[in-house]
């Protein structure tokens, strides 16, 4: 084997050795990246009104305060506002799940008996596969209370601190950058990067307000109780693309066995969401988010899982702005070509 041969493999071995010790570092490193994962995401949506406090000659200290007190403050606001209803609705979980769970065993029961028949019908020596665990995906990705509260400090700290040093970063970034040429480059993608990310957090955050208030009131309507639980857990969860839906459907379904008693209203609780959020996708979000903003679905799927499997559902919610900031720097790079028509739509 020739020495131009062994090179090329040398190169493809090191670059999968790098890719699996980042994938490492990112994993086990979640703890202590999350949270500034989550604070770098804010500044960016919340950089611009820091700016206006700026343009009417407020200190940028005192803006970023004002900034991370309001958000503080409607943190608050809004736990106390959700913390008796939400509680209401988790005293009340266990008998809606076993109502649910009572009503299904009709079926369970029948899904059982065609399991057995297909079971009889295989090799008599052969051993039926066990069940496959589900894991229990909430109990590893929010943790304790304490944990969870600890978190949020942590984040708005982070926050606070990169919103009151405006933009030395993008200073510290371009100083650090040798070449002036390379110097524009990096202004322009970050500039990119921050229009982009800010563009879709702002973009999504209103089509979920307006997602959640349709779905409200399309479950008050239907007669399910506490609707607007669902629609604060819509505008949040809408965040996460495809998983966050389907997580909402099967929520919905559970529900609507648990509390009504017909098949119709059980069948059109989660039919209701599915056109909602179907209309959502295809008609309202194209518009509002524009050609520059698109991103291949299959691309979106993967890198959610992706970082589902690695940062929970921080990492559900952060995905998208992780793949809009790459297929940016890979429009930049003749040699990320592949990379950025792939992450296009």
């Amino acid at each position: 084997m020739t020495s131009t041969t062994i090179e090329p493999q040398r190169s493809y071995g090191v670059t999968i050795l790098a890719t699996l010790a980042v994938i490492g570092a990112l994993f086990y490193g979640r703890i202590f990246l999350v949270p500034i994962a989550l604070a770098l995401l804010l500044s960016v949506l919340l950089r611009p009104i820091v700016r206006g406090f700026e343009r009417i000659h407020f200190p940028t200290t005192l803006g970023a305060a004002i900034v991370v007190l309001t958000l503080f403050g409607g943190l608050i606001g809004a736990g106390f506002a959700a913390a008796d209803p939400v509680k209401e609705w988790m005293t009340e979980a266990p008998a809606t799940l076993k109502a649910a769970k009572a009503k299904l065993a009709s079926v369970r029961h029948s899904i059982e008996r065609v399991s057995k028949a297909a079971a009889d019908l295989g090799e008599s020596g052969s051993t039926p596969a066990a069940p496959a665990s589900v894991p229990p995906m909430f109990s590893s990705l929010f943790g304790s209370t304490t944990a969870l509260i600890a978190g949020i400090f942590e984040v708005l700290l982070l926050l606070f601190l990169l919103l009151a040093s405006g933009d030395l970063f993008l200073q510290k970034l371009v100083e650090a950058i040798p070449l002036l040429k390379d110097k524009k480059a990096a202004v322009g993608i970050t500039k990119q990067v921050q229009q982009a990310v800010n563009r879709y957090l702002s973009t999504t955050l209103l089509i979920n307000i307006g997602q959640g208030t349709v779905v409200t009131l399309a479950l008050w309507g239907l007669g399910l109780p506490s609707p607007w639980i669902w629609g604060i857990l819509t505008i949040f969860l809408e965040f996460i693309p495809y998983l966050g839906a389907a997580f909402m459907i099967g929520l919905l379904s559970v529900a609507a066995f648990g509390h009504f008693t017909d098949t119709l209203h059980i069948i059109l609780v989660p039919f209701t969401y599915l056109t909602i959020a179907t209309i959502q996708n295809n008609l309202v979000s194209p518009i509002a988010y524009g050609q520059r903003l698109k991103l291949n679905p299959v691309a979106v799927l993967v890198g959610v899982l992706f970082w589902w499997f690695l940062w929970g559902v921080a990492g559900a919610f952060l995905a998208v702005p992780f793949i809009a900031t790459l297929k940016i720097f890979a429009d930049h790079k003749p040699n990320l070509a592949g990379v950025a028509m792939f992450l296009g739509e």
